[in-house]
């Protein structure tokens, strides 16, 4: 018989298991106090293509569950409890903090009560809260995600984001780096406070290791300023420094710096060589015009200058790398223009983590397999504004 009393005992199971067996924790526990020994925990690959199973793994090169084709993956992309095999197998997101690791799979018995469907989605989050801390310390499922061998610089790369998507109070976050398994120079950073989010987008010269190392050093330096209490003016110049010293202006990172009041929709921002910014209000997509201020490490002493804009309710930004805009077709189009304010379109309805998978799935299909020249990051932003923000007084369209 499902109990709350069992759903307590399936939570301190998993937190009391090693961090390379909570999946295993996880099946036991449920097994005796839920009644359901026929579970599969998937998580979705880095490309957020395919769901790969961890209890029973595959062999290596198989491909694992389509997320496009499957009721697994229609729970990964649309957040909800699906159903398939005539109801019998229930497939519930594996989500914390808004980040989504992957799918939880349960067969049910042949009566299952609405009360036992709400634990086990009570059983799923405290499953991701605990794979979320798991997957600091063991390497385990990481290999699990992978669908093909990391560059080195990939390997940096990842090692440096904060997660690949986060809701917070009144936001909603996402981003993704392309080609996954190899990517270089392109990273993105985040930090989230009450009512306040700081980003960076970078984007670091050159190819391989050393644009790897490079974009290392940025982060690094972005992050050890703003940890230090500085705002986004200092953040730049500090990393500037940083980065000029070490380079003597012969490598620099261009970068959008980027702090959002997620109670007021105040946006500050400064522009340094940065990717492009989108803003999709009303269905419609725009370009944010910035004033462009130097990448940061080409002088050492350049003095930053913040701007200021205001969200809507509603409104979506959209930043995405050189490597996303610069795109060309097999025919020699390039991506920038209508057939990315498409692709933005698209995803109207679709919340930040989704849109950013879409987002890049569209890239891949316009480039229709033609080799890409740089890597290329998307990062969604969406303010999901409380009854308070709607009686904010209509902003103008334009950066002040």
């Amino acid at each position: 018989m499902v109990t709350r009393e069992g759903l307590y005992a399936v939570r301190q199971a998993i937190q009391d298991a090693p961090p390379y067996a909570v999946a295993e924790a996880l099946r036991d526990a449920l097994s005796e106090h839920f009644g359901h020994p026929d579970i599969e925990v998937l998580l979705a690959d880095y490309a957020k293509a395919t769901l790969r199973p961890v209890l029973n793994p595959l062999s290596p090169g198989s491909p694992g569950l389509s997320i496009d084709t499957t009721e697994a993956g229609r729970a990964f992309a649309a957040q909800q409890p699906q159903l398939s095999d005539g109801g019998r197998l229930l497939h519930l997101p594996v989500t914390a903090f808004g980040e989504r690791f992957g799918v939880l799979n349960v067969r049910l018995p042949e009566e299952s009560a609405p009360e036992a469907l709400e634990l086990l989605q009570e059983v799923a989050v405290a499953f991701a809260h605990a794979l979320r801390g798991a997957d600091l310390i063991t390497d385990r499922y990481q290999q699990v995600r992978r669908l093909a061998r990391f560059t080195l610089a990939a390997e940096m790369q990842w090692e440096l984001l904060p997660g690949s998507s986060h809701e917070g109070d009144g936001y909603r976050l996402a981003g993704q780096l392309e080609p996954a398994y190899a990517v270089y120079g392109d990273n993105f950073d985040w930090a989230c406070g009450p009512r306040w989010l700081m980003m960076s987008v970078t984007n670091g010269m050159g190819q391989g290791i050393s644009a790897a190392l490079l974009t290392s050093l940025a982060i690094t330096a972005l992050r050890n300023a703003r940890r230090s209490g500085a705002g986004l003016e200092e953040q730049a110049g500090l990393a500037d420094e940083a980065i000029f010293a070490e380079y003597g202006g012969e490598r620099y990172v261009s970068t959008l710096l980027l702090r959002f009041d997620a109670a007021t929709g105040d946006l500050a921002l400064v522009d340094a060589g940065s990717p492009l910014l989108l803003l999709m209000r009303g269905g419609k997509v725009s370009r944010i015009e910035l004033d462009k201020q130097l990448p940061l490490g080409m002088f050492g002493n350049t003095a930053y200058v913040e701007q200021q804009m205001q969200l809507r309710p509603g409104d979506r930004l959209v930043i995405v790398s050189d490597g996303v805009y610069s795109s060309r077709s097999a025919s020699g189009q390039e991506f920038s223009g209508a057939p990315l304010e498409g692709v933005v379109k698209a995803t109207r309805l679709q919340p930040a983590d989704e849109a950013v998978r879409t987002m890049i799935r569209g890239l891949l299909d316009f480039r229709n397999g033609s080799e890409s020249i740089d890597d290329a990051v998307v990062v969604c932003l969406d303010w999901v504004a409380d009854a308070a923000s709607q009686l904010l007084p209509a902003a103008p369209e334009e950066v002040v």
